[in-house]
């Protein structure tokens, strides 16, 4: 087995995870859902496993339902994060000492600085400039499925208002600097029609047993929906880069067990490594999911791994030979991955993506509709493929405790 390494925002500026795929998610014209398409393998001499038969539509997605050029949404005011310090705006957020880095599950705060993700800074996360790999190996041999064959991430279908609005890009900052994940608009079961709940990894938004609640963390769904290129983001329009404004995290929860052992480093607790955002605009008109007009259910009981025909991942990769300008997807048959021999088995799928893509969602098909099962946690130092946390009962405690949270209040 290869080592592993984390795919997360990690070290330098920004840090990104990526996947691949051998199928790409494209239009289907005749329903306005996107279907699998099969596209060739990554890597010289490697051959992509045949699609299976019947491959439904994993990430199935809805037109926007608003204007076409929306204005900015910003979150409210510090006080509904949790502090009104005047130091934390004017940069008191920078101060990362050990003994003041709140970590406890209820610790968290993110009181909004107005203008700080302005379409320049977000285009400075960049992918780590090293991965990091354990002295020993953790796979689980008897417990993994054989190792997939790569597949080679393809473009998502611009624009991504209409293909895939519903992922998005998580930014936050960490003592190593501007970060960047990607993340998936999740149906709140509290607020029908009206979520404002947001699917990333736990490693995006808390950095395990090392430290504590990053910051400044907020979400642009559809990010750079048009897919221009790179070297124009930064001086790009706001409405191009975050096309239905950024929404700020005014709560956000995660799994005990990452808060007490994950390690972004090494992959320590990625059966674990998920986490649950709650956004709200600033003029607290339209809801995240009006807003976008679409929210996927999320399955916290899927099937095993070899009773799922086919998997969608979507996010947006930064590493080489990726830039975290474009949306890609993969799609392929999962397989187990045994992690840790104390932990449930993961998902496991060949992807190509990179660092950046950390986060971002795994969706199959039920019946027609789309549903969140995982999301990407960790990958090998050779990115042939990406792993991501079976989603059970201590997912979806997470889950629900911040739906109960913002029951009465979307």
């Amino acid at each position: 087995m290869r080592s592993i390494r984390p795919l997360l925002a990690g070290v330098g500026l920004v840090g990104a995870l990526t996947l691949t795929t051998a199928c790409g998610l494209n239009e289907n014209r005749s329903s306005g859902e996107p279907e699998a398409v099969s596209s060739p393998a990554a890597g010289p001499g490697t051959a992509a496993p045949p699609p299976p038969a019947a491959v439904p539509s994993p990430t199935a997605e809805h037109p926007a339902t608003t204007s076409p050029n929306p204005s900015p949404a910003r979150s409210g005011d510090s006080r509904r994060s949790g502090t009104a310090d005047p130091k934390w705006r004017a940069g008191g957020w920078k101060d990362w000492d050990r003994g003041t880095w709140r970590r406890d599950s209820d610790d968290f705060v993110n009181p909004v600085i107005d203008d700080l993700w302005k379409p320049d800074r977000m285009v400075t996360a960049e992918p780590p400039d090293r991965t990091v790999e354990p002295d020993t190996d953790p796979v689980v041999e008897d417990g993994s499925d054989p190792e997939p064959a790569a597949v080679e991430a393809q473009p998502e279908r611009t624009p991504y208002r209409q293909h895939a609005a519903t992922s998005g890009k998580v930014f936050f900052d960490a003592p190593e600097g501007t970060m960047v994940c990607s993340a998936t608009v999740v149906k709140d079961p509290a607020n029908p029609g009206k979520s404002n709940l947001v699917w990333t990894a736990g490693h995006c938004v808390h950095a395990g047993s090392k430290g504590g609640w990053y910051r400044n963390i907020a979400f642009v769904p559809a990010y750079n929906s048009g897919g221009l290129p790179a070297r124009e983001l930064a001086a790009a329009a706001p409405e191009d880069v975050a096309p239905y404004g950024t929404f700020w995290a005014d709560w956000v929860a995660t799994s005990d067990r990452w808060i007490a052992t994950g390690n972004p480093a090494d992959g320590t607790g990625a059966p674990y490594d998920y986490a649950v955002l709650h956004v709200k605009p600033e003029d607290g008109t339209a809801s995240l999911e009006e807003t976008v007009g679409s929210a996927l259910d999320v399955d916290f009981a899927a099937p095993e791994a070899h009773r799922v025909t086919s998997l969608g991942i979507r996010g947006y990769p930064a590493a080489a030979p990726y830039d975290g300008a474009l949306m890609h997807s993969c799609t392929d048959r999962p397989g187990r991955f045994a992690f840790d021999t104390a932990a449930p088995v993961m998902w496991r799928m060949g992807c190509t993506m990179t660092g950046g893509s950390s986060g971002g969602g795994w969706v199959t098909d039920r019946a027609g509709t789309p549903v969140l099962v995982s999301n990407t946690s960790i990958g090998p130092a050779d990115p042939v493929w990406l792993a991501g946390p079976r989603l059970g009962k201590d997912a979806e405690r997470v889950y629900t405790s911040v739906s109960a949270k913002y029951a009465a209040q979307p």
